[in-house]
């Protein structure tokens, strides 16, 4: 299990995640690890995964393919993004499923989250790349003003609510901060080490 979380209004972006996952040994049994969940992929934009720990080597792999392909517009990043985790996806699951049997553990969740310049109306973007219908698929879509995997909807309400009134990055952070750090005091699958970030129209910066 994992959490990350994620917050877009037109002032900006904040990201959070914790760093714990959960593995599992070939002749049975299962192990915690450390992970990195969070990655800068351009000075404009980042990925965030949730759920399996196989999600960071995924990433690290996303982020080599976004330099060698020089992507910068978040739009163009998530159309190319789309089919290259959905393949490294697969390709994933194929190869667990040769010693595991196919189960939800395995699933795999991706936000793409970045900067679009010369739209002042809609300047950022967030975008969710998930099993949408069955594994071992992934399928995308935009994300309006706040997400959570696993959903705490009380959270994305209250998040939508301050996109909506524009509330400073923070402000909105601080409560970001506080949901996570809540969550992992009453689930011992949720730990630090926690990683946040801001995307605004300077950049990413993590916090």
């Amino acid at each position: 299990m994992s959490q990350i979380i994620a917050f877009k209004s037109k002032e900006g972006i904040v990201l959070a995640s914790d760093g714990k996952a959960i593995d599992f040994k070939i002749g049975g049994g299962a192990f915690d690890l450390e992970v990195q969940r969070l990655f800068a992929l351009t000075s404009h934009s980042a990925v965030l995964t949730g759920g399996a720990a196989q999600g960071e080597s995924i990433c690290r792999s996303l982020k080599t393919f976004i330099e060698e392909e020089d992507l910068s517009d978040i739009d163009a990043i998530y159309q190319a993004s789309l089919p290259f985790l959905a393949s490294e996806y697969e390709t994933f699951m194929r190869k667990t499923c040769e010693v595991l049997p196919v189960d939800p553990i395995h699933q795999l969740y991706f936000i793409l989250a970045g900067y679009l310049p010369g739209n002042d109306e809609a300047p950022f973007r967030l975008y969710l790349i998930w099993p949408k219908n069955r594994l071992p698929y992934l399928d995308g879509e935009e994300i309006s003003s706040a997400f959570s995997v696993p959903r705490i909807m009380r959270l994305e309400y209250h998040l939508a609510q301050l996109s909506n009134e524009g509330a400073p990055l923070d402000h909105v952070l601080t409560v970001v901060r506080q949901a996570l750090e809540n969550q992992a005091e009453t689930q011992d699958e949720i730990a630090g080490p926690f990683s946040y970030a801001t995307i605004t129209r300077d950049g990413y910066q993590s916090v």
